[in-house]
């Protein structure tokens, strides 16, 4: 190959870090299309110990692992570390309709939940008895986009304008930039995991 190559020059600079994160996302993926049939309970064993967790979205890469450690007869990448440690889990994918991880943990209707930092933080201050056992990520990114535009160059350049929102942002963010950038109410649009709308409207962000 020739060092001076445009594809030789693009390997060159896919960093350790961008190897690692892309290989990661791969290999996820890769589970999880793998044991698609994963969302189903286990094998029922009555010495393991019965355990539904909820996961915040349909199954994705950063799910991976959650699925790998299944007992799924048909998967290759099913390692059964839940059975190992005396669990039968049952795995339930969030979604768009799905209702919050504390409404599914108050109605019994899973024992643990993948949720957000901010959920934890509201349930202490209502006074629900819910506990985080876990931080999986050390980081909870979010983030609002826009369309290019010269005069949007800061969170508050984007007051007045609408801006398509799920549902936890109630919750989460929302309540910040209210407080914050003066945003308000009526600039709250759905956001229902299709960008059309947000790419059809050129003054919008999501």
């Amino acid at each position: 190959m020739n060092p001076s190559s445009p594809l030789s020059t693009a390997i060159h600079r896919l960093s350790r870090r961008n190897f690692i994160q892309y290989g990661s996302i791969w290999i996820g993926s890769s589970v999880i299309a793998a044991c698609t049939n994963s969302n189903q309970p286990s094998t029922s064993n009555s010495r393991l110990d019965k355990v539904t967790f909820g996961t915040n979205w349909i199954a994705q890469a950063e799910h991976g692992g959650f699925y790998q450690a299944m007992s799924t007869t048909g998967c290759a990448y099913a390692t059964g570390i839940y059975k190992d440690y005396g669990l039968d889990v049952t795995i339930k994918m969030g979604g768009p309709q799905v209702p919050s991880d504390t409404q599914l943990l108050m109605r019994d209707a899973v024992d643990f939940f993948m949720g957000y930092s901010m959920d934890a933080v509201n349930a202490i201050a209502q006074g629900i008895p819910k506990i985080t056992v876990a931080a999986i990520f050390q980081k909870d990114p979010w983030c609002l986009i826009a369309h290019p535009n010269p005069a949007i160059k800061t969170l508050a350049h984007l007051k007045g304008k609408p801006i398509y929102v799920s549902a936890s942002a109630n919750i989460t963010y929302w309540p910040l930039l209210e407080a914050k950038y003066g945003f308000t109410e009526d600039q709250k649009r759905p956001y229902n995991f299709n960008p059309a709308p947000f790419l059809i409207d050129k003054n919008s962000a999501q």
